[in-house]
């Protein structure tokens, strides 16, 4: 990706690439499509991050929608969401996830707390696969079924991993 377009914003600007629209109405596909599970935007920093897309050049307002600001993409904002889109997709990168630091230290915490870690990860990994599984239900673009379905394939295989190590510690 490249490095002057955060994942934040070409989550963003794919959006817009998509079709236009104002800053409540990318919040509610974000919700609706359950974007949170992989991206950090928060509601409050929409504005902010359209705003950043907007002094790039890559955003622009669409006149004529009243006191609404709709955004779409320029020329430039397409060619560099395409760019970037592409660059994530093949780009293969490391991942830092907090559980493995936590299993590095597995030998300072006490053994039936840290069995009773696992069980309440066990328990919110099956939380979020019912989630994500419940909002991949529905009429979705082939586009946004991989986005769920891929979501969906880490989630399991991470449950199928902490099924194994909790049998194996215990």
């Amino acid at each position: 990706m490249p490095s002057d377009l955060t994942p934040a914003e070409l989550t963003l600007l794919g959006l817009l690439v998509e079709k236009p629209r104002h800053g409540y109405e990318l919040e509610e596909v974000i919700a609706e499509r359950g974007m949170r599970e992989w991206t950090e935007i928060g509601f409050s920093s929409i504005y902010y991050l359209l705003a950043k897309l907007r002094s790039k050049g890559l955003i622009a307002d669409v006149p004529g929608h009243g006191r609404r600001r709709v955004y779409e993409p320029t020329a430039d904002g397409v060619s560099a969401c395409a760019a970037a889109a592409e660059a994530a997709v093949a780009e293969l990168r490391p991942l830092f996830p907090p559980l493995l630091v936590g299993l590095a230290s597995q030998p300072v915490v006490p053994p039936e707390r840290f069995a009773a870690a696992l069980d309440q990860r066990a328990t919110a990994l099956a939380d979020r696969i019912a989630a994500v599984s419940k909002a991949a239900k529905g009429d979705v673009p082939q586009f946004v079924r991989a986005i769920f379905d891929y979501a969906l394939g880490q989630l399991r295989a991470e449950q199928r991993w902490l099924s194994d190590y909790r049998q194996e510690i215990r």
